[in-house]
Formats: structure tokens, sequence, C-alpha cells
């Protein structure tokens, strides 16, 4: 889900921006260090929103960089559990898929794809035996999001595809025109008992 956070910090300014004015200084320093900065607690960084307040600078001795005391607004995506996330195929393997969610990755077993037996081909597809449902790089997916991991330098997140209103888009609108075509088949039955009732 993505967040807008209000920070406060120490923003360590490089020499290299001492000649531009101070808000622009900081506002290019967050950029180069926050921008896909990622936290457990924060989430990872999208985006620098605004810089709301820059105080006096410090200079310590032996550092040839300026500190700021800032108080700036970011955008964050922090993934939380049995949130339906978005995503392309990025990536088939032998043990499932991962995918492109815009600002991580996530990874989904190949047990998880589909509600089917799921096999591997060498031309990178996963293919369903009985629902004939194909996985491809490029899919444009829906997906749930079961677990998430913290360990390591990005987050690991785990996705499920084997629920109802879950998978390849094109999946999706198929069952949901497959739903609608039963209840014009059943409102047109009941119609006829209806009918023929009243005679």
């Amino acid at each position: 889900m993505f967040y807008e956070v209000l920070v406060t910090d120490h923003v360590r300014v490089e020499p290299n921006k001492f000649g531009m004015d101070t808000d622009g200084a900081v506002r290019a320093q967050l950029e180069e260090s926050y921008v896909n900065f990622q936290d457990k607690d924060i989430g990872t960084v999208v985006a620098v929103l605004e810089v709301l307040e820059v105080k006096e600078g410090i200079i310590i001795p032996g550092d040839g960089a300026a500190y700021y005391e800032s108080t700036f607004k970011l955008i964050v995506f922090r993934p939380e559990l049995q949130e339906l996330v978005y995503g392309t195929i990025e990536e088939i393997t032998n043990f499932g898929a991962f995918i492109d969610l815009g600002v991580i990755r996530g990874m989904i077993h190949i047990s998880q794809t589909m509600d089917d037996f799921v096999s591997f081909s060498d031309s990178g597809v996963l293919s369903g035996k009985d629902g004939k449902k194909n996985l491809v790089q490029g899919d444009k997916c829906i997906a749930r999001i079961v677990a998430i991991s913290y360990k390591g330098e990005e987050p690991k997140i785990g996705l499920t595809m084997r629920q109802p209103g879950l998978g390849k888009i094109e999946w999706i609108k198929a069952e949901k025109e497959s739903a609608q075509n039963k209840i014009k088949q059943d409102v047109a039955v009941e119609s006829k008992i209806t009918k023929k009732g009243k005679k």
C-alpha cells in the first residue's frame, strides 16, 4: 500500500551541491539518498514529495559536507499481508514466476499460480493441465500478498493467484463473463417458469 510519510532527519548535503540554494540542495540530496531506499518500518521510498522546512546547517570537522535538519514528505510503498497487488510477469522459472509490482518484485511459487497441476516448459511457459491456462513473461496479473520477509537487501514478497478474482487479467475477464452468462441463463429459466405458472 502507498503512504505519505512525514520525516525529520539530518540531511548530509555533499560539497558538489554547495553552489545551489539551500532548499534545492537539500531536495536534490534527498532524491539521491532516499529514492529506492528500503526500510522495514517505513517501506520502499518511491519519491520525495515536498521539503517543508530546512534549518541552519552545521559542518562537522573532518567531513566536507554540511548537515541540515530538515522536515520533508515522502511517498512510500509498504506491502501488507492480504493486500491485492497488480503487476506484470517479469520472469518465469521452473519453480514459479517473478512479478514486477512497480516499486518492488514479488515471487509466486508454481503451486500458487493457478488452481491446477502446473508444469514448466523450456520455452518459459507455466501451463495448467486441466484448465489449459498459460502464464508467460509480460502477462498482467492480480495477486494477493501472503508472505513478507525483510531478510536481505530488499523485502521478499510471496504471492498467490489461487483465489477467485485473482490471476492473469484474461482469466479474470473470462470468469466474469462466464458468471454474467450464467446469471442471464438463470434469469431466463426463472422467467419461463414464472410464465408457465401464470397460465
